[in-house]
C-alpha cells in the first residue's frame, strides 16, 4: 500500500442512493466516487439538488426509508464496508467517529431538553460518562465553542438561544468525541455575513485540535477557496471534476465549473468580465439521458456530447473530469472565462 492510500481516512466507491417515487426512480447520487485524506478538508459543491447533502447522508446511512435506497457502492471507513454494518455498529460510529453538523440547528436540536442535556447525550452514549463528568466536558464544550456565559447557558433550551449561537451548540455535539471524521452540511445557512466568518473560522480551529477531517458542503465558493483542500464539483448526482482548491479556481476543466466560477464576484472583475449565470435549468432526476447531462446548458457541446456520459478521468496528476473536452479547458485551449 502506497502512502498516499494509507493517508486516506475514507473511501467512497461507486455511490448510488435513489429515491423510489410514485413519478419515477430518482438517483438522487448515481456512481460517486471520491477519497477524504487525514487532516484535511473537502468541499462538495453544486447547485440545489445536485446530490451534495444526499451523499454526505449516505455515509452515515441517514436516507429516510421505505422511500430512500442505497443501491450500489462502497463506503470503506477504518477498513470497514459502512454499507454492511449492522444497526448497532451504526449508532456506535454515528457522533462518535463520523459526526454531522446539519444544515438547520433548529430541526436538528430537541426544544423539550436543554441545550446542556443534548450536549451530554453523547458523552453519556459514546463515553460512558457519568453524569457529573458529562456535565464537566459539556461545559468544557461550550466554552471551547464559544457559548458567551457558558455556565448559565448550558440550562437554556434551543429556542433561547440565536441561529449563530445554536450553530455552536451543533458544533459542540458534533466535536464532543473527537470524531475522525465531520461532515458540515450548509453551517452557516441563514446566519449573518459576520456569524458565518466566526462559525467557519471555529470549524477550522477545531479541526487542528481535534485532528479530524472535514467534508464541508455549501454553495459558497468563497468558503471553498479558504477552507478547503480539495474540490468536488457535483451536477445532477454525479461528481463531473474533483481535483485541488488551485486546480478547480485557476484551471476549471468542465464547462459547469466554470460557469459556477463566471457566477461568482471576483476582485479581478475588469479581466474575468461581467456576472453571467448558467443558463437553463439543472434536469430532472428522473429519467436521465445515458450522454452527458449537462449538454443542454453548454454551449461547447460536441459531436461526442451525444454519445456514451464522459467517464470521470484524470486529465493531469490528481485531476479528474467528466468532460470530453477536459483537457482542452484545462490548457486554456478553449477560453475559461470568454464572455
Amino acid at each position: 500500500m502506497t502512502e498516499t492510500e494509507n493517508n486516506k481516512i475514507l473511501e467512497v466507491k461507486n455511490l448510488s442512493t435513489y429515491f423510489y417515487t410514485d413519478d419515477g426512480v430518482v438517483k438522487a447520487v448515481d456512481d460517486v466516487s471520491f477519497d477524504l485524506k487525514k487532516g484535511e478538508t473537502l468541499g462538495i459543491v453544486g447547485e440545489t439538488g445536485c446530490g451534495k447533502s444526499v451523499t454526505a447522508l449516505s455515509i452515515l446511512r441517514l436516507i429516510p426509508q421505505p422511500l430512500g435506497r442505497i443501491v450500489a457502492g462502497e463506503i470503506i471507513f477504518e477498513g470497514r464496508d459502512l454499507l454492511k454494518l449492522g444497526q448497532k455498529d451504526l449508532q456506535n460510529l454515528r457522533g462518535n467517529k463520523i459526526s454531522m453538523i446539519f444544515q438547520d440547528p433548529m430541526t436538528s436540536l430537541n426544544p423539550v431538553y436543554t441545550v446542556g442535556n443534548q450536549v451530554m447525550e453523547s458523552l453519556i452514549v459514546h463515553r460512558k460518562l457519568k453524569k457529573d463528568e458529562a456535565r464537566r466536558e459539556g461545559l468544557k464544550l461550550l466554552e471551547m465553542v464559544g457559548i458567551p456565559e457558558f455556565k448559565r447557558r448550558f440550562n437554556n433550551y434551543p429556542h433561547e438561544f440565536s441561529g449563530g449561537m445554536r450553530q455552536r451548540v451543533m458544533i459542540a455535539m458534533a466535536i464532543a468525541n473527537s470524531p475522525s471524521i465531520l461532515i458540515a452540511d450548509e453551517p452557516t445557512t441563514a446566519l449573518d455575513v459576520t456569524v458565518q466568518a466566526q462559525i467557519l473560522e471555529l470549524m477550522d480551529e477545531l479541526k487542528y485540535k481535534t485532528n479530524s477531517s472535514i467534508i464541508i458542503i455549501t454553495h459558497d465558493l468563497g468558503v471553498v477557496a479558504k477552507y478547503a483542500n480539495r474540490v468536488m464539483v457535483m451536477y445532477a448526482g454525479k461528481p463531473v471534476e474533483f481535483s485541488s482548491v488551485d486546480n478547480i479556481f485557476y484551471k476549471p476543466a468542465h464547462p459547469y465549473t466554470i460557469g459556477l466560477m463566471k457566477s461568482v464576484t471576483r476582485l479581478d472583475e475588469e479581466k474575468r468580465g461581467k456576472l453571467k449565470p448558467i443558463e437553463g435549468l439543472p434536469p430532472s432526476l428522473i429519467d436521465l439521458p445515458k450522454f452527458c447531462i449537462f449538454r443542454a446548458r453548454c454551449k461547447y457541446a460536441c459531436d461526442e456530447c451525444k454519445g456514451e456520459y464522459p467517464p470521470l478521468k484524470e486529465i493531469e496528476k490528481d485531476h479528474f473530469v467528466s468532460c470530453y473536452r477536459g483537457k482542452e479547458f484545462m490548457e486554456g485551449i478553449i477560453e475559461r472565462f470568454d464572455n
